[in-house]
């Protein structure tokens, strides 16, 4: 999908124009989600009113822009506000745990003789939104991004035309609610104003502020890898020499002290552990190695997240899509596949 305009409702209606039919299945599976997390259509329509008046307050362009998707698609502004805090309205349930995901971004030698980075990861989520899901290109803002995010989401993973990329994981806090910024409307507001990472961290830092995910921002010359929570922002070391990862656990002490440990664990550190050892018992040097790395099979942490299909609905995870963003081209190349069918299926790249 394409959009192109500098009128923020305007950008909005031309992406619910485009959506109009792939919105409403989104919607439905959605709606079944939620059922099943226990959570009635008045509290979801409760919290999604009250994460818009939290975003128009905050940033009345992004607001903006989804009611606009909401016009171009005939449906009303609270439904496309509840897909945006989708995150943080299936945060009051332990019914429909969320997916996972795992994210590798590495500093990397280039043929002058400096170095650039390169980030890949899974995106994984409900099998049943396999087909809810798109590329984006949109303009209108102060930077162009391209990348993916789910239909009536404002963004999920990119990179924008100042060379910025975003690599997106869900993390779970005791405290997180509706109330602040959901995080893909934070992913959103990155990409479209940040022009650094150094002006990612200052933009979060201002914004209110009440569920949890991880940020990994990085450039050419710099990454900064982010735990959000309701208990603040911190920043995670390096997990190697030049290198960044990140699955679905906490990383720093302060929001770990109140980790919904029971959603991930054991999964989310037994595959960060495995993706450490795997680098560095065999380091990536070339930007082709990345999608390897997060390559597995059976009796191996599910780095590549394949359905299990006799699971109940909200249990199926897949890897969705596999993305690798490269800040110095300002492209985003996409797999829609896991990353064992990185030789198989094609890739689509996008370019900032």
């Amino acid at each position: 999908m394409t959009t192109d305009a500098a009128d923020p409702r305007q950008r909005g209606r031309s992406r619910g124009l485009q959506l109009a039919e792939g919105l409403h299945g989104a919607l439905d599976a959605y709606d079944r989600l939620f059922a099943l997390a226990g959570i009635g259509p008045h509290t979801v329509r409760d919290d999604a009113e009250r994460a818009l008046d939290a975003v128009g307050a905050f940033r009345p362009a992004l607001r903006a822009q989804i009611e606009g998707i909401a016009d171009g698609a005939r449906v009303d502004a609270w439904q496309v506000a509840a897909l945006n805090a989708r995150t943080e309205i299936l945060a009051r349930s332990r019914t429909v745990p969320p997916g996972e995901c795992s994210t590798l971004v590495r500093r990397l030698p280039t043929s002058d003789g400096g170095a650039t980075r390169v980030g890949v990861q899974t995106w994984d989520w409900h099998v049943e939104l396999s087909s809810s899901w798109h590329t984006l290109d949109s303009a209108g803002g102060a930077h162009r991004y391209v990348g993916i995010t789910e239909h009536g989401i404002l963004a999920k993973i990119g990179v924008n035309s100042a060379g910025l990329a975003l690599h997106f994981n869900i993390l779970g806090h005791r405290d997180d609610r509706v109330g602040g910024i959901p995080v893909h409307v934070l992913a959103a507001l990155v990409l479209e104003e940040a022009g650094s990472t150094e002006h990612a961290r200052e933009i979060l830092r201002d914004a209110p502020l009440t569920s949890s995910g991880s940020f990994t921002l990085f450039d050419t010359d710099s990454a900064l890898l982010l735990d959000l929570s309701p208990a603040g922002i911190f920043e995670v070391p390096e997990a190697a020499a030049g290198t960044h990862l990140r699955t679905n656990h906490f990383l720093t002490p302060v929001p770990s002290a109140h980790e919904k440990s029971w959603l991930y664990q054991p999964d989310s550190g037994e595959r960060y552990a495995f993706l450490r050892d795997r680098i560095e018992r065999d380091p990536v040097e070339r930007p082709g190695q990345l999608v390897e790395r997060l390559v597995t099979g059976p009796g191996e942490p599910p780095l590549t997240c394949v359905p299990d299909m006799d699971a109940p609905t909200g249990r199926r995870w897949a890897s969705l899509a596999t993305v690798v963003l490269d800040p110095a081209c300002r492209t985003a190349r996409v797999l829609d596949g896991t990353p064992a069918e990185h030789t198989t299926r094609p890739w689509r790249t996008l370019r900032a």
